[in-house]
């Protein structure tokens, strides 16, 4: 097989046949928790398996479609082969990308949290613009968004939303995405027709763990609840079912609106604050505690991981990598992954 080596294919194989031996035990299902972190790596691995051969399949229908064109030069055939080529390109980047992922926490599901910086309704519709591009590249990629808590507009676009992305190593995609975005653009909302400058701040968690145990003391949250409102939260109930969650040591504030139980968005938003302080507390080891508190870096001006010009040209730039491109419209479509294999090759 042509690609045997080069994605470690042997290795995978070598362990989903360890694990599937552990899942033959009689006791396998006595520890639920490790049974269900068994099966998610197995099905992980078996998807990467077949994502290999997959591709390795399509090589060799390439090399075929060649070698016929090589006799007959068929009009058809050498259609089918230039899409082959061009999916080609697109799965062999993706397992490149794949490749590069090291880290326990790549493996995971992500959370992503975007605020608008200053700006009013501009900075709010330049949140709106990002949420969408994020769930477009998600769609893409065959990967799930689960809206754990919304805040529209009081005109347009979006003051808060978190969301969860859910998919084989979201986390290892999505982590080059944390930090401050920055949009140039003549904007829609000044008669004027000035340009303007515009920030919003995306924050990206890995999900914790179901056995990754984090022990929060009850006095140190304070819990408010409130009603539901806006988008993914509207009209979801009369009653105060939303939850607003304050760990005061560390000043983290999570929050979630999305179910009509006030029971179930308390879960959820304690499961938020646990893979935040997860987060917290490596940061913590790193001296490096700004990124997750209050007083994280300033949402504008200096503090940007990446541009968005659309006046006086069309620019995608992301200021870690140097990675530029033209297509702003394609970028704001989904279209990610130059700038994330970039980060996972050379970011900082």
């Amino acid at each position: 097989m042509i690609l045997r080596s080069l994605f470690d294919l042997e290795d995978k194989a070598k362990r989903i046949k360890t694990l599937n031996k552990e899942r033959l035990k009689e006791d396998f299902w006595l520890d639920q928790k490790n049974a269900s972190q068994i099966n998610k790596e197995i099905n992980t691995l078996e998807n990467d398996l077949s994502e290999i051969s997959n591709l390795d399949d399509l090589i060799g229908d390439i090399l075929a479609s060649i070698q016929l064109l090589e006799i007959d030069e068929d009009k058809e055939i050498l259609k089918e082969l230039k899409a082959s080529i061009i999916e080609l390109e697109t799965k062999t980047n993706n397992l490149e990308i794949k490749k590069m992922f090291k880290d326990k926490s790549d493996f995971k599901n992500a959370i992503l949290t975007l605020h608008p910086g200053a700006g009013g309704t501009e900075a709010q519709d330049w949140v709106e613009m990002l949420f969408r591009m994020y769930g477009r590249w998600a769609e893409k990629k065959g990967f799930k968004v689960n809206i754990l808590d919304f805040l529209a507009g009081d005109e347009a676009g979006i003051k808060s939303v978190s969301f969860e992305v859910i998919g084989d190593y979201a986390y290892g995609y999505l982590k080059s995405e944390n930090g401050v975005h920055r949009l140039i653009r003549i904007s829609p909302f000044d008669t004027n027709k000035k340009r303007h400058t515009t920030f919003a701040s995306v924050d990206v968690i890995p999900e914790i763990d179901d056995e990754e145990i984090i022990n929060i003391k009850e006095e140190d949250l304070r819990i408010d609840t409130y009603r539901a409102s806006g988008a993914g939260g509207q009209n979801v109930n009369k009653k105060d079912t939303a939850v607003r969650i304050t760990h005061i040591p560390s000043s983290i504030v999570v929050q979630c609106q999305s179910e009509r139980s006030q029971l179930t968005n308390k879960t959820s938003a304690l499961k938020i604050l646990k893979s935040k302080l997860l987060e917290y507390n490596r940061i913590e080891d790193e001296k490096n505690l700004k990124s997750l508190r209050s007083d994280q870096k300033d949402i504008a001006w200096g503090n940007q991981i990446r541009s968005y010009v659309f006046q006086p040209y069309q620019l995608v730039k992301d200021h870690r990598t140097n990675i530029e491109t033209g297509a702003v419209d394609a970028v704001l479509d989904g279209e990610l992954d130059q700038f994330i294999k970039g980060f996972l090759y050379g970011g900082k």
